[in-house]
């Protein structure tokens, strides 16, 4: 597929996805008419409004309840407010510029090597509404600087507010950038209308599966060892000198730690053994999807195959999420609503991020050293045989009419 062909659906679904979170920020006020408990209940009205808030152009009544304070007291407190108050609006500005900025150079890249032919349209889908889970994210952290001096502490625990808006509004990006990747798959079908579908890449699959198992395991190396409990406590009580980075573990924990797990010590063996089934369902997602995408890609060119195993690694996060709010809405007789319920979907993105790209990585190299690199893999097209040369007919002897 052409630039000029991608660039119109990763357009759409940068527009719609833009639109989708800004519309759900804006709803934020409905949550507090009158009816909205009686409908919702109280707990799932709270539980929406946490979701919704940090795509908000409104305020928290918090920093407006310290701008109108601050301001009462003359005119430079009153300066300084309204400074506060713009400082947020900043922020904001700053998230959605950045959501759509991350969007469409992403979703281009993925339309046009994963192109939405017959074959290729789930991966595609899943590709395009891992990415806008991704630029949600990175929108949240670019603009989180802003929107923590806007409180007025911007120096007091810097890297772990900073934690904490990375990891903020994940639940409503999840079903804003699935409808952005339906609307962005669809956009791509109408362009390729009439494309046939594409040759599937010829890959050794010794290559293919060495590839995908070297990078599930750098995977594996944070779902299963940093976070482990003692392991991940370690890293939770990283100090360093300096006031602005002094407390860096809760950051360090959001962006490298896929998960937490323990012994089943205080639980039954089985319900143990059931969660860590969504462990495993999160590394086997991930090393199907890396053992596809040199076959799906066209070509799998090294940013590709990054960005694929970014992907690749928030699928398989959403997977093991889904089934882990399954497991608990059983354990507990369905006592939580779905709103409840949904609280941890789209955690750990930061993690899944750093992770996916050095996984990424590794799988590009690992097929290159192994003959299946993005440049040996593809296979070169059969070709065609020549013509059978068409010998020249012999001359027609005349006949020798000297004799006669």
């Amino acid at each position: 597929m052409t630039y000029r062909r991608a660039a119109i659906p990763a357009l759409a679904g940068g527009l719609l996805l833009t639109a989708l979170l800004w519309w759900a920020g804006a709803s934020v006020n409905a949550l507090h008419l009158a009816g909205t408990t009686e409908v919702l209940g109280g707990r799932a009205a709270a539980e929406l409004e946490h979701w919704l808030a940090p795509w908000s152009y409104d305020a928290p009544a918090s920093l407006r309840y310290n701008a109108e304070a601050t301001g009462g007291a003359g005119g430079v407190a009153a300066t300084d407010g309204s400074r506060y108050l713009s400082l947020y609006a900043t922020s904001m500005q700053i998230r959605f510029g950045v959501l759509f900025a991350v969007f469409m150079p992403g979703a281009l890249l993925l339309v046009r090597r994963l192109p939405p032919v017959r074959g290729r349209t789930t991966a595609a889908f899943l590709a395009v509404w891992a990415w806008g889970l991704v630029a949600g994210m990175l929108a949240a952290t670019v603009s989180a600087p802003w929107q923590i001096a806007s409180r007025g502490h911007g120096s007091y625990r810097f890297l772990p507010q900073l934690a904490g808006s990375s990891s903020s509004g994940q639940q409503i990006t999840v079903f804003a950038a699935l409808v952005a990747a339906a609307a962005t798959v669809l956009a791509a079908r109408i362009t390729t209308k009439g494309a046939g579908p594409l040759p599937l890449r010829q890959v050794p699959a010794r290559a293919a599966r060495l590839a995908a198992t070297v990078g599930t395991t750098v995977v594996a190396l944070s779902l299963l060892v940093l976070s482990y409990q003692p392991v991940a406590a370690s890293i939770q009580t990283v100090s360093l000198s300096g006031r602005l980075l002094a407390e860096p573990g809760e950051f360090l924990r959001t962006w490298l730690l896929l998960g937490g797990w323990a012994g089943p010590a205080g639980a039954p063996l089985g319900t143990w053994l059931l969660y860590r089934v969504a462990d495993a369902l999160l590394l086997a997602v991930v090393w199907w999807a890396l053992r596809k995408l040199p076959v799906l890609l066209a070509p799998a060119t090294v940013p590709a195959m990054a960005a694929g195993a970014v992907c690749a690694t928030v699928i398989g996060l959403l997977a093991r999420q889904l089934l882990q709010m399954a497991l608990t809405g059983a354990g507990s007789g369905m006592r939580w609503g779905l709103v409840q319920l949904s609280g941890g979907l789209g955690g750990g993105v930061p993690a899944a991020l750093v992770w996916g790209l050095v996984a990424g990585l590794l799988t590009a190299l690992t097929l290159r050293l192994a003959g299946g690199g993005a440049e040996a893999g593809d296979a070169p097209a059969p070709a065609l045989p020549d013509p059978p040369a068409t010998a020249p007919a012999p001359p027609t002897a005349l006949p020798d009419r000297s004799a006669g």
